[in-house]
């Protein structure tokens, strides 16, 4: 039997095992205030997931912004200002401090930048989502590249444990850090429980949307490779004569100016809507409603929307690159997201072939019955549980 006493706790806790002590893990999540996409929502999802399943560790959330919206977590605000060099004091100087002082065993960054300068007794978790600041620098704006190239490679060294979210982007870790394969675990994203397969017209109606539509939903980025999809469209329509819109969902990204470039010079723009972000709450709406949902992307280190879309019972066309076969499975259409013809071919046979449409609705459906944030939390508790 071993005694272990924690400190800010008025109790001593006799233990016979190291398993059954409890941990203290905080979460660095500026991604919930900071960002809608794709780290905005695992580090949502994940944390929401967590409070829900693991009643023996302790869980401290520390953020911008308060909005208290995980039951049974301590949430501590650590406002942004503007106020000069303060965004690098806040996060090399504040933050570390106030782990230490919290007594915490574990701190992960969903974001890859940190954590920085914590006590050698505090283990360090960093989230990999993809590696494209090295793969294509040249989707990302200047200051982006120089921080994470320089950050990055000493980030890594001090990490006790990294997590990426999928088995493609691990291998392309191991390509520019071959060092940290042995403390590096692949655990796959899931989804809410919201997306399935929902029907509701007033909502499109809201929207002015009353014709049958073409979907993507992402942040619109070069990587998004959303101008591929904009040409397929024009041919598409030159080739069937079918009155189908194409709706983008999805925030303005860095050098997005071709991505509406190309809305600007193409033949039917008037049919080209640009919704912007769109409330959780309708998602599953548009992708339900959607003929087919597109998603030529040129990489992605998972590729969260190919999922919401299955669980939502629309056939998806997307790119065969990186990740995206790990999510798809055999359950979406593959293409080459450089071929122009190739992509509208495959839209034209899933918005003529209602036999196809309903084969790849029901594959999808199963496929994205193996993914939920359930699953995700139990490996993520199991890696931490290793690490004290």
């Amino acid at each position: 039997m071993s005694l272990l006493f924690r400190k800010g706790t008025p109790f001593t806790y006799f233990v016979t095992q190291s398993k059954d002590q409890y941990m203290r893990i905080a979460f660095l999540a500026d991604p919930l205030d900071r960002q809608y996409g794709g780290i905005h929502v695992y580090t949502k999802e994940l944390i929401k997931a967590l409070s829900i399943l693991d009643k023996k560790n302790e869980y401290i959330v520390i953020r911008s912004e308060s909005k208290n919206e995980f039951e049974g977590i301590e949430e501590i605000v650590i406002p942004y200002s503007s106020f000069p060099g303060y965004r690098f004091w806040r996060i090399f100087f504040q933050i570390p401090r106030l782990l230490a002082k919290k007594d915490v065993d574990i701190v992960v960054e969903p974001a890859h930048f940190g954590p920085f300068n914590l006590p050698k007794n505090i283990k360090r978790v960093t989230v990999i989502h993809d590696m494209t600041v090295f793969l294509f620098p040249e989707y990302h704006v200047w200051s982006s590249q120089y921080l994470q190239r320089m950050f990055l490679p000493r980030i890594l060294k001090k990490a006790d444990q990294i997590i990426t979210n999928s088995k493609n982007t691990t291998e392309d870790l191991m390509k520019f850090f071959p060092y940290v394969k042995n403390k590096t675990t692949s655990i796959l994203l899931g989804k809410d429980l919201s997306f399935k397969p929902q029907i509701n017209n007033d909502i499109l109606l809201s929207h002015k949307i009353k014709q049958p539509y073409i979907l993507f939903v992402g942040t619109l980025e070069p990587r998004k490779n959303v101008s591929t999809l904009i040409k397929a469209f024009d041919k598409f329509k030159d080739q069937t004569g079918l009155n189908h819109l194409l709706i983008l969902i999805g925030k303005e990204g860095w050098k997005s100016d071709s991505i509406f470039d190309s809305i600007d010079q193409s033949p039917y723009k008037k049919e080209i809507i640009w919704l912007g972000y769109v409330p959780k709450e309708e998602l599953p709406i548009f992708y339900s409603m959607a003929e087919v949902f597109v998603y030529p992307s040129i990489y992605e280190g998972f590729g969260l929307p190919i999922l919401e879309a299955m669980a939502c019972g629309t056939p998806v066309i997307t790119s065969q690159e990186s990740s995206i076969p790990e999510v798809g499975g055999s359950s979406v259409s593959y293409i080459n997201p450089n071929s122009i013809e190739q992509l509208t071919s495959q839209i034209i046979v899933l918005c003529s072939d209602s036999q196809k449409r309903k084969k790849y609705i029901q594959m999808g459906i199963k496929q994205a019955a193996n993914f939920s944030w359930e699953k995700t939390a139990k490996e993520t508790i199991n890696l931490f549980e290793t690490m004290i």
